[in-house]
């Protein structure tokens, strides 16, 4: 009796143990879709359909296949580029959304190990974000106000012994010709008045759209860093079964090489703003940290930034400090950006995101032809997350043998 019981009580636990398997299965819904496809047969793959194919030379049927098929991603291409141009207004704030979430998400997953709500995480580190930027633009705009006058009286002095040099210099102007040079860049200025007034009021009337970027990136950017895991995987759902799973597996590798480049650029930006600022202070420049400033904004854009924003510099040093000063702050910005070239871009951009320079440099100047300053600094991460994207869709997918054990992947909580 005593074995009976036991047999019937071992009984029992086992059906509840398999009843309760059964609905944390059903409760899971496991994602299928997600498992890699078998590859395809070979032997469904035939060249030819027809014996008139068979007449044509095979290179001569490749040569064709591959035309059509390149003329059918170029119209594609070329709609896509068409379309995004039409609502650019919308697609320019979702990138830099896209930046600023690849740059914050490392803060929100700290905060979230710390057993913090997602909605309070992504809250706290947009805020404290926002003060950032707040607090450095206030920081620049009073440095600028503050030393503007002195520029200027500067800048007045420096077209003075420009005046007097054209006189008394290799040009020997009369005092008649230098005057009528004056009277004809004024005369120019009168003549573009109405221009430069259209000009200003078309600025004007873009304030509201800039405003409305703004509060685009900033709600973007919230519900990327909260949402964004089920946002890709409803577009991943969008695509057909087989293409999910390597899709997906693509954008994962794209994201991961979207945050190691801006982390990395960052981090460079960081180091020339610091080495040029030290320059700066160390000479007497006036505006050392608004230049510092321009030098970090700058170094998002590689290459043609750096340069940009250390010519601005040293314009500066050569209105208010003179040529010699002008001579020291260029070798100071030249000596950061041979350190930022050959030493920190490869050593923190690692190979996960390294591009060859002639890459980066089309890259840029085709973004400034699409989409100006913006387009030149989305076109560099843009091209790093497509060549990771790329290599990920065209590696060969592992075959599964029949019998293995597929292990699905959970929905997210």
């Amino acid at each position: 009796m005593r074995d009976n019981l036991r047999r019937a009580y071992d009984s029992g636990r086992e059906s509840v143990r398999v009843a309760r398997a059964e609905r944390e299965r059903e409760r899971a819904e496991p994602d299928v879709e997600f498992v890699p496809p078998p590859p395809p047969d070979p032997a469904d793959n035939q060249s030819t359909n027809s014996r008139d194919d068979a007449e044509v030379p095979h290179p001569l049927r490749i040569a064709a296949a591959w035309s059509w098929r390149l003329i059918v991603v170029g119209v594609v291409g070329w709609a896509l580029l068409r379309f995004v141009g039409i609502i650019s207004i919308v697609m320019i704030p979702l990138a830099i959304a896209l930046l600023l979430s690849a740059l914050l998400a490392p803060a929100v997953g700290w905060l979230l190990r710390l057993r913090l709500p997602r909605s309070l995480a992504t809250f706290l580190v947009l805020i404290c974000g926002l003060a950032a930027v707040a607090g450095t633009l206030t920081l620049v705009v009073n440095q600028f106000v503050d030393g503007l006058p002195k520029l200027t009286d500067n800048a007045s002095a420096g077209i003075r012994q420009i005046q007097q040099w054209a006189r008394t210099g290799p040009l020997h102007l009369s005092d008649a010709q230098v005057d009528q040079a004056i009277d004809q860049l004024q005369q120019w200025v009168n003549a573009n008045t109405s221009s430069l007034t259209s000009t200003g009021i078309s600025t004007a009337a873009t304030l509201a759209e800039i405003l409305a970027g703004a509060l685009l990136v900033l709600f973007a950017t919230f519900f990327f860093l909260r949402d964004g895991r089920k946002i890709w995987r409803f577009i991943v759902r969008l695509f057909p079964v087989n293409a999910r799973w390597s899709l997906s597996d693509a954008g994962d590798a794209s994201w991961v090489t979207l945050g190691a480049y801006v982390r990395a650029t960052v981090l460079v930006a960081f180091i020339d703003a610091t080495g040029i600022g030290l320059a700066l202070v160390i000479l007497d420049v006036p505006f050392p940290f608004p230049l510092a400033a321009l030098v970090f904004l700058g170094a998002f854009i590689p290459i043609a930034g750096a340069s940009i924003s250390g010519a601005v510099a040293v314009l500066v040093a050569l209105v208010d400090r003179g040529w010699v000063i002008a001579l020291f702050v260029l070798g100071a910005v030249i000596a950061v950006q041979q350190l930022e070239g050959h030493i920190l871009q490869p050593l923190i951009m690692g190979r996960a995101v390294a591009i060859h320079p002639l890459v980066v440099i089309v890259g840029i100047a085709s973004g400034v032809v699409v989409a100006g300053v913006i387009g030149a600094l989305v076109a560099v991460p843009l091209i790093a997350v497509l060549n990771t994207a790329v290599r990920r869709l065209a590696r060969r997918v592992p075959e599964v043998p029949p019998d293995a054990v597929v292990v699905t992947a959970q929905q997210p909580a």
